[in-house]
């Protein structure tokens, strides 16, 4: 099969290498759409994301879909020519993160692209079953791609607490805060959406936002919103969304960007703010595909290009074009 390998920054080969064949309680996936992350694109630039280092060659490529091809031994819930989406985290089951329900936190988790584990930007991949979830005629490949990403949104709505009548603040308007605009206006609340961009904000209004605003047209400072959720990772959004909230408000990054951020104490004292991270998601496939096959979400709507397996690299820089939000890779 042929394989798309990141040899080191800025570096990309074709490679040949063998089909794999599926463990017990695993499939082998005919690899039909995976969606572009930004974190994709850092570890091709920069080799690196905080404490995960490129230290070898690795596929990237970690928001994949595709169609069963074959089975293991001991599958039976599953079958040859099904269309699936490929939850890209495998936790040790028996992990006390696991046992608790939040397998995303499980220290031993192999995460597709995450070093040294490698990642979908490939023909074929073999997975364990109960972590390729069936989709729908409804959703098309790109959208089952494009699930995962979607659960990262579920995940900060879950964070914040998000529900009927919360005033909720949204910084980021790529594909990530645009979802999480979407997933919050579901659960009831008014979402205001920013970016520095003002051409991101043009498809706010389809993705859930009531109103938005740009930092060259933000208005004066005021604690007026129950919940922001950061999707940038910059400090300036992040403080800048500290300020907005209204006593009691929660905070959720979402976002990968700076190590660190100087964070304003007595804001977070006098106002009893809560702050949180999020780190990817867990038992969220079924809400997220729930959401896509009902027409409630627009996944399919973000994607603004497609690219071969010759034409990673362009996949991975595409975000730096004008109106571009998703880059789907189809080997």
């Amino acid at each position: 099969m042929k394989v798309s390998v990141l040899q080191g920054p800025g570096s990309l080969l074709v490679e040949d290498r063998p089909v794999p064949s599926p463990g017990i309680g695993e499939v082998l996936v005919r690899i039909l759409s995976v969606g572009v992350c930004g974190s994709d694109t850092h570890y091709f630039q920069h080799g690196r994301i905080g404490s995960f280092v490129v230290e070898r060659p690795l596929v990237l490529g970690h928001e994949p879909a595709g169609e069963i091809v074959e089975l293991g031994a001991g599958v039976t819930d599953r079958h040859v020519g099904q269309r699936v989406s490929l939850e890209p985290g495998v936790p040790n089951p028996l992990s006390p993160q696991s046992l608790a329900g939040c397998y995303n936190l499980d220290p031993e988790v192999r995460f597709f692209a995450t070093p040294p584990v490698d990642g979908v930007f490939s023909e074929y991949a073999a997975h364990p079953a109960a972590f390729c979830h069936p989709v729908p005629d409804s959703v098309s490949d790109d959208a089952a791609a494009l699930l995962e990403p979607l659960s990262v949104a579920l995940a900060a709505r879950a964070a914040g607490r998000v529900g009927v009548g919360s005033r909720v603040l949204v910084a980021g308007a790529g594909p990530i805060g645009l979802l999480v605009s979407k997933v919050a206006q579901l659960a009831g609340a008014e979402v205001t959406l920013t970016d520095m961009r003002g051409e991101r904000l043009t498809i706010a209004g389809q993705y859930g936002a009531q109103s938005t605003f740009t930092a060259d047209d933000a208005p004066p400072i005021g604690p007026e919103y129950h919940v922001f959720i950061d999707a940038t990772g910059a400090e300036p959004a992040v403080l800048a969304g500290l300020q907005r909230l209204a006593p009691r408000g929660r905070a959720v990054l979402v976002g990968m960007g700076a190590d660190t951020i100087a964070l304003p104490v007595p804001l977070v004292q006098n106002r009893e703010l809560t702050i949180t991270g999020t780190f990817r998601y867990a038992n969220t496939w079924p809400t997220a595909i729930s959401l896509a096959a009902r027409g409630l979400i627009d996944l399919d709507g973000l994607v603004t290009s497609h690219h071969g397996l010759d034409d990673v690299e362009g996949a991975l820089l595409a975000g730096n074009r004008p109106g571009a939000l998703k880059a789907v890779v189809t080997p």
